[in-house]
C-alpha cells in the first residue's frame, strides 16, 4: 500500500474501525491506526483488495458488496456488525456517502437498498448527485464534522448536502487536482490520511472542510 494515491478505493473507515486490504504493509497499518485512532481489520471482499469501493459504514457497522463471501463477512463481524447490501450495485462505497446521521446515495439505488441502508446504519437516506455524478461515495467525503465534495458541485447540491448532513460543505480536490475526493481521502472525526500526491493547499482545504483546525 506504500505510495498509493487512491486510499478511498482500497480502504474504508469509521470513527472506530478501519477496513484495509489484507496486503496492506505494517507501515500503512500503523499510519491508519495512529492517525485515525481506529482498530484495523485486514480483509478482502470476494478476494478483492478494493475494499473501500465495495463497502460503506458508520458507527453502527458496515454494509458490504453482496459478493463478499461468508468467511470474509464473518471476520468483519468478529469486530463490528456487518452485512451484505443486496442489489445491482456491488460497489457500496462508490454509491453511498454516509456518516452517523444521514446518507446520500446513487439516485438509481433500489428502494430495497435504500431501506436496508436506512435500517442497518440507522440514518435518513436521500438520493442525489454531486457534481452531476451518481457515484456520490467517490465524489465526496463526509465525517461527523464536515463534508468535502467535487469542485463541480453546484449551489443546489451543496445547499442540499448542508441540509441533509447539517454540516458545513466545502469543495476541494486531492492528488494534484483530482476532483474525486472520496477516492483519495480516508477520514473520520479524529483525523485523515490522504493520497501521496496531494498538495499542501489541498490538505488545507481538507482540514478546513472536515473541522480539524
Amino acid at each position: 500500500m506504500r505510495g498509493v494515491s487512491v486510499l478511498g478505493v482500497f480502504a474504508r473507515c469509521t470513527d472506530e474501525f478501519g477496513l484495509l486490504p489484507r496486503e496492506a504493509d505494517d507501515s500503512f497499518i500503523h499510519t491508519i491506526q495512529n492517525t485515525l485512532d481506529v482498530t484495523v481489520i485486514p480483509i478482502t471482499v470476494d478476494g478483492s483488495s478494493v475494499v473501500g469501493s465495495l463497502c460503506c459504514g458508520n458507527s453502527k457497522g458496515f454494509l458490504i458488496s453482496e459478493r463478499v463471501n461468508d468467511s470474509e463477512l464473518a471476520k468483519i463481524n468478529n469486530y463490528v456488525p456487518a452485512q451484505r447490501l443486496k442489489g445491482i450495485y456491488t460497489a457500496a462505497g462508490n454509491n453511498v456517502l454516509v456518516n452517523d446521521s444521514a446518507a446520500l446515495v446513487n439516485p438509481n439505488l433500489s428502494d430495497a437498498a435504500v431501506e436496508e441502508i436506512s435500517e442497518f446504519l440507522d440514518v435518513k437516506v436521500y438520493r442525489g448527485t454531486i457534481g452531476g455524478l451518481k457515484t456520490v461515495g467517490m465524489a465526496g467525503c463526509v465525517t461527523n464534522k464536515g463534508v468535502l465534495v467535487h469542485p463541480r458541485a453546484n449551489t443546489f447540491e451543496m445547499d442540499r448536502l448542508g441540509e441533509i448532513f447539517a454540516l458545513p460543505v466545502y469543495i476541494g480536490t486531492v492528488n494534484l487536482g483530482s476532483p474525486l475526493v472520496g477516492s483519495g481521502l480516508l477520514a473520520n472525526s479524529k483525523g485523515y490520511v490522504v493520497g501521496t500526491e496531494t498538495t499542501g493547499h489541498e490538505m488545507g482545504r481538507i482540514e478546513d472542510a472536515l473541522g480539524y483546525i
